[in-house]
């Protein structure tokens, strides 16, 4: 593996990746080893391993169950799911079970909210769980069974309206394209509107365009497919049902740009999904679809390969993302410079996410302006929502930009809603008062996670589940993020105990805004809004709680 990356330091996270396939953990022998190879000292390697959710330094059981702990799954009854487990498994989570079979740990957003409880064994994935059920997965492993992929996580159960993707002829897009100079290409982009579908609203058009008149023969194109913000799987839905789509958009953004190569990050948690990308880049190939002179078109070479994440929420922003790629940590880069310019290698670079480059492809079959034709005046198109939550009718819809909050919810069953978490944790968190807001870049320009909050849920326990997740996310490269989150979650637990005075709950807020203009990225940025709406919006939640019993 270390001879295919040419012994570069982009080969470490790779090779790791196959030596805890193989032995189940990362030995300090093992890094040594590889730092040898790579020329990278081993303090060095292991700094990488143990950034790494998904990376074992010590000897782990046979098989590893990651519960998710999104609050999408709290409420779907994850709790209780963990309670059979350890039960069943006579352990606490964090623990091994004395024979070495089992490891139980809780995790992130595993992209199944809208079938929650859901957890992963090892690289198969669970959802719509019961006690019941646990107990016979329990089993099927000790039997030595091999897991199998329940059906809920197959698409056909999960929309609830029609798509876009579905009526796309493969290689539509691709094929007009290549009709035209790169030029006329990346003019068409930016006359659609399309701006970049996973959260910062970048034009996508004007992207490609920097990156084309960069000076440099080798150029990147990135699909971003770490699609860890909690509460979000419409990616997953693109990666499993229109991959074909995806990698179309990958090679009509290459030829827009000049690149080669691109690349496609698929976070940890999405491990099997890896085999079925890999049998469609197959097909690609022999279809001429990928390779050398793609559709007969004389010097437009360009391949796509899988890129495995090893698990951690950070990456989804593009420069960690790069870092990680090279086989460093994934900590946010300063910028400038931007990718673009110098990205993988110092080379210039796109990033784009998932949707992104699916809708590029049905945009170059249908039309610049029919794309714009949709959505608002300054938000161009149709857009993906996950929704999941206290809602009747959960799964991912496909809605016009534009669309108010009171519409989705009328849509996916949640009129009743308490509150809204529009963009996943890092959005915002909206009052009943606020669901006439539009679902705009002008607006409410967020990503495509939707969770549902009903009149019966403590917003307080939301903050709660929150700030967990960002302070076990931190990539603590900067100061504000790692103590300052630390400090927010003491303090929502302290509210939570109902022992928290009004001078401490004014400390808490201003260290809120004090974390939002220091922190380097948008973790640090996003991580105080959950407690900073509470506050504005549910302060009689905060203020009015009763003392908790002791313990």
């Amino acid at each position: 593996m270390a001879k295919k990356h040419d012994n570069q330091r982009s080969a470490l996270i790779p090779i790791l990746r196959a030596i805890q396939d193989e032995y189940s953990y990362v030995s300090e022998f093992a890094m040594q080893y590889v730092g040898d190879l790579l020329g990278v000292h081993a303090a060095q390697v292991y700094s990488v391993a143990t950034f790494y959710h998904f990376f074992n330094t010590k000897p782990k059981g046979k098989f590893i169950i990651r519960l998710s702990r999104d609050m999408s799954s709290i409420m779907k009854g994850a709790k209780v799911i963990a309670r059979q487990l350890e039960n069943d498994l006579g352990i606490k989570f964090g623990e091994t079970t004395p024979d070495g079979m089992f490891t139980l740990g809780w995790t992130s957003c595993i992209g199944m909210n809208y079938h929650a409880p859901a957890m992963l064994v090892n690289n198969e994935i669970y959802s719509s769980l019961t006690p019941q059920r646990v107990h016979l997965i329990l089993e099927e492993c000790r039997e030595g069974l091999r897991s199998r992929r329940p059906a809920t996580s197959r698409v056909g159960s999960t929309f609830t309206n029609e798509l876009t993707y579905t009526e796309h002829q493969d290689d539509a897009g691709l094929k007009k394209a290549l009709a035209m100079s790169p030029s006329e290409l990346i003019n068409e982009v930016i006359a659609s509107g399309i701006r970049g579908r996973g959260g910062a609203g970048f034009p996508t058009g004007v992207k490609w365009k920097l990156a084309a008149e960069a000076a440099s023969d080798v150029k990147y194109i990135i699909c971003n497919a770490d699609e860890g913000e909690p509460g979000t799987f419409k990616d997953r839905i693109i990666l499993t049902q229109y991959a074909n789509l995806l990698f179309e958009g990958m090679t009509i953004a290459a030829y827009a740009v000049g690149a080669r190569e691109g690349i496609v990050y698929l976070r940890a948690e999405y491990t099997y999904i890896k085999m079925l990308l890999e049998e469609i880049l197959r097909g690609r190939r022999t279809e001429k679809q990928l390779g050398s002179a793609i559709f007969g078109k004389e010097g437009f070479d360009f391949d796509i390969r899988i890129h495995m994440g090893a698990g951690a929420y950070v990456c989804g922003e593009e420069t960690a993302l790069i870092e990680s790629l090279e086989g460093h940590r994934g900590e946010p880069r300063n910028r400038p410079p931007y990718p673009v310019v110098s990205g993988f290698h110092g080379k210039p670079t796109v990033v784009n996410n998932v949707e992104t480059l699916a809708s590029v492809s049905v945009i170059l079959d249908r039309g610049a302006k029919w794309f714009a034709s949709i959505g608002t005046e300054r938000s161009k198109g149709f857009k993906l929502f996950s929704v999941s939550g206290d809602c009747s009718r959960p799964g991912v819809y496909e809605l016009p930009w534009g669309t108010t909050v009171n519409e989705l919810l009328d849509l996916v069953g949640g009129e009743d809603a308490k509150a809204v978490q529009v963009g996943g944790y890092s959005g915002a968190l909206l009052p009943a008062s606020e669901f006439n807001r539009k679902l705009a870049y002008e607006d409410l320009g967020m990503g495509g996670s939707v969770i549902v909050y009903g009149a019966q849920r403590d917003l307080l326990e939301v903050a709660e589940n929150y700030l967990e997740f960002f302070v076990e996310e931190s990539c603590g490269q900067c100061t504000p993020c790692r103590d300052g989150n630390v400090k927010l979650l003491e303090g929502v637990r302290t509210l939570l105990g109902g022992r928290c005075s009004s001078r401490h709950l004014n400390e808490l807020i201003s260290l809120s805004k004090t974390i939002q203009v220091a922190s380097k990225c948008g973790l640090g940025q996003s991580s105080p809004k959950v407690l900073l709406a509470v506050n504005e919006h549910f302060k009689d939640e905060i203020m009015a709680r009763p003392i908790a019993a002791s313990h």
